[in-house]
């Protein structure tokens, strides 16, 4: 059972566009949220192209096929405990903001670890 409620992911401007979130992502997410023996804050799921332009996310977002979500953050250690879960649930593409973490599971992309 997924810790995880398919609203927490809809697009703003999209009522029930949660529902649009790749399954295995929601697993390795949910697996990571385990990990981590704390509750995730979701600030950014799937993402219609109007509000990913809005936000300023690129082209190809992986939050526009549902593989990819934004995690809120209030602490380094939070950070710590967040970032490692996620690399042991299997992450491999994450992206360190002072106010969130982004994690995808977009196999069409490189590995990788960036800063905003």
């Amino acid at each position: 059972m997924l810790h995880f409620e398919t609203q927490e992911f809809n697009s703003p401007d999209l009522p029930n566009s949660g529902i649009n979130m790749d399954n295995a992502f929601l697993q390795m997410l949910d697996d990571a949220r385990g990990i981590a023996g704390i509750p995730f804050k979701i600030t950014s799921g799937y993402r219609s192209v109007e509000h990913n332009q809005k936000v300023g996310g690129v082209s190809n977002s992986s939050h526009l096929v549902g593989k990819a979500a934004d995690i809120a953050v209030g602490s380094g250690n939070e950070r710590y405990i967040i970032i490692n879960a996620l690399i042991k649930a299997g992450f491999r593409r994450l992206g360190v903001a002072k106010t969130f973490i982004h994690c995808d599971n977009d196999e069409t992309k490189n590995n990788s670890i960036w800063t905003y």
